[in-house]
């Protein structure tokens, strides 16, 4: 579908999604954010919904000016996948134990290695950078600096939510391996304390919603706040480089005959800052639950825990700032799925997933999450399908 036209208060607001659909909180956010002095365009995903601040699903185009409440507190949260060379018919019949290895080696929830990964012992993941990327922790902000070495322990490590990790097969047989996660505590930290400074700025004091404070350009807060923004981003790029790693080698040596390869990673953020260019102008995009999908930008847009997922490749809509949705997008709360549903429906919406199936994790259940079919059929201008992908074992935090 192309998109509906709504009107916002400076920019009109386009979506990607049946606006009726919408819930009133979440419609009432996206002309909040219309309204801002720095907005310069606005996107809304087929995945949308109400959000800490800002809407989760929508792509925020600002001139000058970045809101850190609209990128979160997940810094950098995404996703990663690669094909393996091994088909359905190596697989088990029992997936338990390839699920153990996994949560042996990946520590989920609040977890973290007991010492730091060393990424050299790793097949897969590339080194270049590393020792810089942690030499610029210096430059951070000085409120979380005493979090080196917490910040060391959690890389790799999955966190809880809607995280997860997941061993899947496509449409062909093909045997995937794919992850979501982001910058864990510290990208938190961070967020928070640049939050706390947004909202004491004066510019910020007369906005319809406090959590819109933002930073504007030239200034030492949106200086500061840059730095620590990248830097929290390239942190979750490196964690979910170093898990797919540690996740490589469990499965080579779950399947040692096999002698197992892997294509490419394929990486995508999804709660993000962007210097992008449209219409003439240099514009920092948000993409808050959004994935970018320039033309021929691979990204991943996952279902639930008991669907499936898809392998995109973009199609480079400007419409849309050269975006898509980062996922099927919840339609209830947490609170509401608790209420709603119990372990036997988990049971049941996860039948033939090796994964958890207790109380810990009825607010992740399928059926908590729109179609993630429905959600793929509004933005067909937005991407192409590669790949489909169903899971077979999912770990959660």
């Amino acid at each position: 579908m192309s998109y509906t036209e709504v009107p916002g208060v400076r920019v009109p607001i386009r979506m990607w999604t049946d606006p009726a659909t919408v819930e009133g909180q979440a419609m009432q956010q996206l002309r909040n954010i219309s309204s801002l002095p720095w907005i310069a365009g606005l996107a809304v995903m087929p995945d949308v919904h109400l959000g800490k601040g800002a809407t989760v699903g929508s792509v925020i185009a600002m001139k000058g000016a970045v809101c850190p409440a609209a990128v979160g507190v997940d810094i950098g949260c995404g996703m990663s996948a690669v094909k393996t060379s091994l088909t359905a018919r190596d697989l088990p019949d029992n997936l338990g134990r390839l699920r153990s290895a996994i949560e042996r080696t990946i520590p989920v929830g609040r977890g973290l290695h007991s010492d730091p990964v060393d990424p050299r012992k790793l097949h897969a993941f590339p080194t270049s950078g590393w020792d810089d990327f942690w030499t610029r922790f210096d430059g951070v902000a000085d409120a979380v600096k005493w979090r080196r070495e917490r910040a060391m322990q959690q890389m790799g490590t999955l966190g809880s939510g809607n995280h997860f990790i997941e061993v899947c097969t496509d449409k062909s047989g093909a045997v995937w391996l794919m992850l979501h996660s982001g910058s864990r505590n510290i990208g938190k930290e961070l967020a928070e304390h640049h939050m706390g400074i947004a909202h004491g700025l004066p510019h910020n004091q007369g906005l319809v919603d406090r959590d819109l404070a933002v930073f504007i350009a030239d200034t030492p807060q949106m200086r500061a706040y840059r730095e620590d923004l990248f830097w929290a981003q390239e942190y979750a790029k490196h964690n979910r480089a170093v898990m797919m790693a540690l996740f490589q080698d469990v499965v080579r040596k779950e399947f040692p005959k096999a002698k197992v390869a892997f294509d490419q990673v394929i990486s995508c953020h999804h709660n993000y800052v962007s210097e992008e260019r449209y219409d003439g102008q240099d514009l920092l995009v948000t993409r808050k639950g959004a994935i970018r999908a320039g033309s021929g930008d691979f990204g991943i847009i996952p279902g639930s825990m008991g669907t499936g997922s898809y392998i995109v490749k973009g199609l480079g809509n400007d419409s849309a700032f050269n975006s898509a949705s980062h996922g099927a997008g919840r339609k209830m709360s947490r609170s509401a799925a608790k209420r709603k549903f119990g372990v036997r429906d988990l049971e049941e919406q996860t039948r033939g997933v090796e994964c958890r199936k207790d109380s810990g994790v009825v607010d992740e259940i399928p059926g908590a999450y729109k179609p993630i079919e429905k959600v793929m059929a509004q933005q067909t201008d937005l991407v192409e399908v590669v790949a489909q992908l169903k899971q077979v074992v999912c770990v959660k935090g």
